[in-house]
């Protein structure tokens, strides 16, 4: 009975010695490696571009309002047309204003004539006056008809221009060259002088930009347009709403004359040539300003970059183990950032699988163009 009893302790002390040597050999051996994408820290062109959000706007726009009242009896152009400064648009009963102004200048020969006749009368009163041959009133009432009537050809004449003018207004013309848009009456259509809007005109070659930024920003746009000003080419270029680029670069003129004291910002605006006319007022647009800075810098994908507590770190790959670096990082260049401080040329770091990553990890690291490191 007693081997019986002895027999299973023995093969259970075996059982737990072996299971312990397992443990510990896992222990020993530890957890598997992490498998992380890495990049290498290296320099590059650190020429980026500072972007604003910005409008499209006509140098010179107006609505076009009737001078005179009436009826629109013809249209020239058609809606969205390309219009030369003096060309003809709209017509506003012309017969009826062509009519007054025949009737005033009709009225104005009838009171020059009325004028000569008068000046006769006083100048055959005034001789016979000098030989006491007439009578004192008589040559007065003379006096008094050649005033009358010289009034009379001063408000005909008056009349005659008032006419003409209305006779000018009753054709309107384009007031610059530019754009017409889409007209607002129709052939018969009735307007009202000064209040009826006909049409908007606006220029389109060149066209303005124009952007709000940040009251900081003044010294150095100020410096901007004094390079403009001496012809040095300062390179403005815009981004459509498509994200293409304008093929075109432009030119910065003025900067507003305040400062919004409401956003803190303040106006500035560029011209750019539009002769295809591609560029159209309102359109929204994003102007980018190439931004003065070293030629070369160290850069890194932004997604490689771990925030906490307001600082920046990165995680290196040295011997298969990561460390963290804190960097000091520069301006974001479309998805990579500058780094000033932190890291040196040639650093491996972490771009992908830092989520399980701690310090001094064991890491299987692979390059972002798959070769294992």
């Amino acid at each position: 009975m007693k081997h019986i009893i002895i027999v299973p302790v023995i093969i259970v002390i075996s059982v737990l010695i072996s299971s312990c040597s397992v443990n510990k050999a896992a222990e020993q051996k530890g957890p598997p490696p992490i498998q992380v994408s890495t990049v290498e820290v290296k320099k590059g062109n650190a020429i980026y571009y500072d972007e604003y959000p910005a409008t499209v706007i006509a140098l010179n726009q107006v609505d076009l309002r009737p001078e005179v009242s009436g009826y629109i009896t013809e249209i020239f152009v058609q809606d969205g047309q390309h219009v030369a400064k003096g060309m003809r648009l709209y017509a506003i009963d012309q017969q009826q204003y062509q009519a007054a102004y025949d009737q005033v200048r009709a009225n104005l020969n009838v009171a020059k004539a009325n004028l000569a006749k008068a000046q006769q009368d006083a100048d055959r009163y005034s001789d016979l006056a000098k030989n006491d041959a007439v009578a004192r009133q008589t040559l007065e009432h003379a006096m008094d008809d050649l005033e009358s009537s010289k009034m009379q050809v001063a408000a005909a004449e008056a009349s005659v221009n008032s006419a003409e003018t209305n006779l000018l207004y009753s054709v309107i013309h384009a007031p610059f060259d530019g754009t017409i848009g889409i007209s607002m009456v129709k052939r018969g259509s009735a307007i009202t002088t000064g209040q009826t809007i006909l049409n908007t005109i606006s220029s389109d070659d060149p066209i303005a930009v124009d952007c709000a930024v940040d009251e900081k920003q003044i010294g150095r746009f100020n410096a901007l347009l004094q390079s403009s000003t001496n012809g040095n080419d300062t390179m403005f270029t815009i981004v459509l709403p498509d994200q293409s680029v304008y093929p075109f670069s432009g030119k910065l003129i003025f900067l507003d004359r305040s400062v919004d004291f409401q956003t803190g910002t303040i106006r500035v605006r560029l011209v750019f040539p539009n002769s295809k006319r591609i560029l159209k007022p309102g359109l929204t647009c994003n102007l980018r300003i190439q931004a003065a800075t070293a030629s070369t810098a160290m850069l890194i994908p932004y997604k490689a970059v771990i925030e906490q507590m307001g600082e920046y770190v990165v995680f290196a790959v040295k011997e298969n183990r990561v460390t963290q670096h804190r960097v000091t990082l520069g301006m974001n260049i479309n998805d990579m950032v500058i780094v000033k401080d932190g890291l040196q040329p040639g650093d491996q770091i972490v771009t992908e699988g830092m989520q399980r990553l701690r310090e001094n990890s064991i890491v299987l690291a692979v390059s972002e163009t798959g070769r294992s490191k």
